[in-house]
Order: structure tokens, then sequence, then C-alpha cells
């Protein structure tokens, strides 16, 4: 080896490796790695009208909204709601309901999303 330094055959160079530990880890943390294997999850991406794209996830026995908004993780608490779901918190709600689903991220307006 020239460059003094050793290497794995196969191996990614640690540069290449960091994206991909990174969005494996993220993965992880955002959909609530655990020893639960048999859990029935659903995953949603959307789409919304001012360009902001989400990912959110639902499992069986979690009342919560599990979503990467921003390449943020955030977990949303299930609040009362007349018509529909509405959930939130660290500043982001996510309404849906039979006819629409809204997003509404920090200061910025509500914007409608669909998948």
């Amino acid at each position: 080896m020239k460059s003094g330094k050793s290497t794995i055959p196969g191996a990614l160079p640690v540069a290449s490796a960091l994206p991909v530990a990174g969005a494996l880890l993220a993965a992880a943390i955002l959909f609530g790695a655990s020893g639960a294997s048999a859990q029935k999850t659903t995953f949603q991406t959307y789409r919304c009208a001012d360009g902001t794209e989400f990912i959110v996830g639902f499992f069986e026995y979690d009342k919560r909204a599990h979503m990467q908004v921003d390449g943020k993780a955030v977990t949303l608490q299930k609040r009362l709601a007349l018509g529909g779901s509405r959930y939130s918190g660290s500043g982001v709600t996510l309404r849906v309901t039979k006819s629409a689903t809204t997003l509404k991220v920090g200061k910025r307006p509500a914007t409608t999303c669909q998948m």
C-alpha cells in the first residue's frame, strides 16, 4: 500500500461511508428502532404546495406521529381535533382530514400537502 493506510477489501472509504451511516442513524432515530419486530407501521411521503416534502410514520401501538421535515426528526403528539387527526410538537402541526392534509412549520403559513 503506497499511502501507508490500511484498508479492508470491499469497504467504503471513511468519507464515503459517513453519509450512509448518517442516513441509517437518522432512519433508526426517526422510526424508533426497537426490539418490537411485529409492529404494524405506516410510512407516508407528502409534498406540499410551498415545496416542503416530509415523511411521516405511524406505529400501531403509538398515538404519536414520527416525521422528518426540513432534515430534522420530530415526534408529534396526537391532539384533540374536531374532525380528522391533529398532531403537534416542536413548532410543527400536522392536520389530516378526509379532504385535506395541512402542515404548519414554525412561523411559516400552513400549506396543503398530498401524498
